[in-house]
């Protein structure tokens, strides 16, 4: 049927219509935007048929006493592609060099830095719903959820250029075992092998904590290596810890990358990047104006703060708050624990100390505050036009998982002239 009335992108995307969140419609959702971005290259075939499931059903929302078919939703698709001019801070580029997915994607680090060196992201997923928020405002993309299952791998599109996963680390079940490919099942790494098997692409690009190098007693990431050197027939170089710090952003972040390159390449020239030498420290990045008083902690917390860390210091450990100052760097931000406490700052601008939230004590008069969510953006490389929509919390927990988007981009430019893109 025809359907006279038009049907927005927003509409579709369910913003205006509450349509329910089951799998089917988050797939959907997803599906419909990845069509959009890549609607002109062959990549859009593995999205087309979810995307049209998707407008049909919104078309069925919008307008229930009609009868919906597939040719009301393609005409509807059309429409909305013509009618597609979403304002996102970072489109994907015009004219691309190569194309690459992002696993584990978070708020899109990884991409950041690949859209930066010209590639064009053809593929993503991440399971956290407040993340995928983040990405989607970004980057105009719903990310696919679930990597570990199916339904959600069968849109990988083929012939992509680079895989691109800060996947969580997990121990493997090799007890007696040579450490391969099957016994990495039920863990996450299983999942990006899977793909890299089946899938193929030039080269692949991975990132985890440092911890990763001693996790279960080195045998995690042996089996790792064992997996895609082996296994998979990839030539991978010997991983490298990098530090953020050494790469233009004032954190002292070591994280281990993993670079592999398919057996047809020649990976002879590969070597990871140098320090850029650039000095820069926590006044480069610190807020311009003054910071809102809820950033202040009070002084009962404080005073709590300043005892844990003086019980500690008594049994001879360094545990508890740290200040950095305006010359220094900031500790490796992460999520929970003392994450915020160990970079706490000094900043005496605050002219109005009446609270904002609820407070035991009074805010305290020595200029002692948290850090904020934007400089903890800017911590991981992230320019200021970077979106945060999100709670504060969230924001912590997302730039705190988040990759330092110059590290990687420094090593992705390595990567990219191995597999001759310039």
């Amino acid at each position: 049927m025809k359907i006279k009335e038009k049907i927005s992108f927003e509409e579709v995307l369910g913003t205006t219509f509450k349509i329910r969140v089951v799998e089917a419609i988050d797939n959907g959702r997803a599906a419909l935007t990845h069509y959009i971005h890549n609607h002109t290259n062959g990549v859009s075939g593995f999205y087309k048929n979810e995307a049209l499931s998707h407008i049909k059903r919104a078309l069925e929302v919008k307008f229930p006493k009609e009868s919906i078919d597939y040719n009301a939703a393609e005409s509807a698709l059309q429409y909305i592609i013509t009618d597609f001019k979403q304002d996102i801070p970072f489109p994907p580029p015009k004219e691309h060099k190569f194309t690459f997915i992002d696993l584990f994607a978070g708020i899109g680090g990884f991409r950041l830095a690949m859209q930066n060196l010209k590639g064009k992201c053809v593929f993503t997923s991440e399971w956290d719903e407040q993340a995928k928020k983040t990405y989607e405002v970004n980057f105009g993309e719903v990310p696919f959820g679930d990597i570990t299952k199916e339904e959600t791998k069968k849109f990988i599109p083929d012939n992509f250029d680079v895989l691109c996963a800060g996947f969580p680390c997990q121990a493997f079940s090799i007890a007696g075992r040579r450490g391969g490919f099957e016994d990495t099942r039920g863990t996450l790494f299983f999942d990006v092998a899977e793909i890299i098997k089946k899938k193929k692409p030039k080269a692949i690009f991975l990132e985890n904590v440092k911890g990763l190098v001693s996790h279960d007693k080195g045998r995690t990431l042996s089996t790792i290596l064992n997996v895609l050197r082996n296994d998979l027939g990839y030539n991978v170089a010997e991983p490298m810890i990098i530090n953020a710090k050494e790469f233009g952003v004032p954190q002292n972040r070591e994280r281990i990358y993993i670079v592999g390159f398919r057996k047809d390449i020649n990976a002879e020239n590969f070597s990871y990047p140098e320090p850029t030498g650039e000095p820069i420290t926590f006044a480069d990045i610190k807020e311009r104006k003054e910071v809102c008083v809820k950033y202040y902690l009070s002084t009962q917390y404080l005073q709590t703060l300043i005892n844990h860390k003086k019980r500690h210091e008594d049994k001879g450990n360094g545990f508890g708050y740290e200040i950095i100052p305006d010359n220094g760097i900031a500790n490796a931000i992460v999520v929970g624990g003392m994450g915020r406490e160990r970079n706490l700052v000094y900043d005496y601008r605050l002219t109005n100390f009446k609270p904002v939230t609820k407070i035991k004590g009074e805010v305290n008069r020595e200029g002692i505050r948290k850090m904020t969510p934007r400089e903890w953006a800017r911590l991981q490389g992230f320019p200021d036009e970077f979106k945060i929509p999100v709670a504060d919390a969230s924001a912590y927990k997302q730039f705190g998982n988040s990759v330092a988007v110059p590290a990687i981009q420094a090593t992705a430019e390595k990567l990219l002239q191995t597999i001759g893109i310039k």
